[in-house]
């Protein structure tokens, strides 16, 4: 690896439904999904049997079936992917406390102060790899570079991929030397630079840009040119491999939030007024359970004709209370005509704190039983369960029906 720093990309292979299959094993060799099957569903995730008919994440649940009839559909469990991805994150921090997350199944990892104990990266790869299969009976693949962005890259290339009928299994970690980086770069679609999105893809090809090599030869006051100073100079530094960011261990949560695309459009007030509750319930419920409180709540609303609109708005001070977000979201969707229909409806807190510093409000002192009420609320969940109780707006034939995170991600099963 030379003088730099080896970074470390681990991703796993098809996270979902790996976990899944953890669990049953009988699916192991079928291609299995996880995902919604209704109409408006989607593909979250597929494994590589089912990827050989071209099933893809992001694809229509009825394309997905109509390429293979016998793909077994599962709705998918976010709780367990998340303690999964707990234990996973805490093997990576064995060989390294430079453990940057990415999301639940991915991660960068610097492990410059690992080679004494563990030995050169491609071991600390190998002895990774090793103990996430025997631990969690999962399998990952490993990219080792000299930057974020080539550690990325070579990850995904040393994946399973998919051959005439089967999968193929992929090489599990790829090494990206730092003499080696244009033979490695020069011959990938330009689509591989981060920000070479389709449209930017188009006017790329109109320069005579199709691969990486060719982006190169392209100055860099031409790229500035056509696409402004930002988007321009990083894809002359890319595509030279030039990727100065370091690993972050200690990246915060952002945003919390929650979204449902609904099995038929919402059109009575009382409907949407009682999912925008249990959304609302859903994500006071996640700030506290992450012990963070947000400033500003934005609410997102998608009409039948897939126009996707958000508003905001931002609180003079953070809360985690179900009461003050539910009075901001009701605020915002009352002034959204929603008289066509609601295909999708989501409200997300950002701006987010510690949730234990609270500044005291003259509101605090008048009237405190809400935080009091609705830290009782989850102790009876906690005890008892999630639905044990909840808003009463929420109540329907069925009884509380609570939004735990990931329910109707990928849409709904009917």
């Amino acid at each position: 690896m030379g003088e730099s720093t080896p970074i470390l990309h681990v991703d796993m292979d098809a996270f979902f439904v790996s976990v899944e299959v953890v669990r049953r094993p009988e699916l192991r060799g079928l291609p299995v999904v996880v995902g919604g099957e209704g109409e408006r569903s989607v593909v979250a995730a597929a494994s590589y049997e089912a990827r050989v008919y071209g099933i893809h994440s992001a694809m229509p649940s009825t394309r997905a079936r109509r390429l293979c009839p016998d793909l077994v559909f599962l709705r998918g469990d976010h709780r367990h992917y998340g303690e999964v991805s707990r234990r996973v994150m805490a093997i990576f921090r064995r060989y390294t406390p430079l453990v940057e997350p990415l999301s639940l199944d991915e991660a960068f990892l610097d492990v410059s102060g690992a080679g004494r104990v563990y030995g050169p990266p491609e071991q600390v790869a190998a002895a990774i790899r090793r103990d996430v299969l025997d631990e969690e009976g999962l399998g990952c693949s490993v990219g080792i570079a000299p930057n974020k962005f080539l550690a990325k890259l070579a990850s995904g290339r040393a994946k399973p991929t998919v051959g005439s009928g089967a999968p193929v299994p992929g090489s599990g970690v790829l090494v990206v030397a730092v003499d080696r980086v244009r033979d490695f770069l020069d011959p990938l679609p330009v689509q591989a630079i981060w920000g070479v999105g389709p449209r930017t893809l188009e006017r790329l090809q109109r320069l005579g840009v199709q691969t990486v090599a060719e982006l190169r030869a392209v100055p860099e006051a031409t790229l500035v040119s056509s696409f402004g100073r930002a988007s321009g100079s990083q894809f002359w530094r890319l595509s030279r491999g030039i990727d100065d960011r370091r690993v972050e261990p200690d990246q915060s949560v952002r945003s919390i939030g929650h979204e449902e695309t609904f099995s038929r459009d919402l059109t009575d007030p009382d409907e949407v007024r009682r999912e925008l509750v249990r959304m609302v319930d859903a994500v006071g419920r996640r700030l506290r359970e992450a012990g963070v409180a947000g400033r500003t709540v934005t609410l997102k609303v998608r009409f039948p004709d897939f126009t996707t609109i958000t508003r905001s708005h931002t609180l003079p001070d953070a809360t985690d209370l179900v009461v003050d977000v539910l009075e901001v979201a009701t605020d915002l969707i009352g002034a959204v005509d929603t008289s066509l229909g609601i295909r999708l409806l989501g409200v997300s807190m950002s701006g987010l704190r510690d949730g234990s510093i609270r500044q005291l409000s003259f509101e605090d002192l008048a009237d405190p039983g809400w935080r009091e009420a609705e830290h009782a609320v989850e102790l009876i969940r906690g005890r008892f369960g999630v639905g044990s109780i909840g808003p009463a707006r929420t109540v329907g034939a069925d009884g509380l029906q609570p939004r735990e995170r990931g329910d109707a991600q990928w849409g709904p099963d009917e």
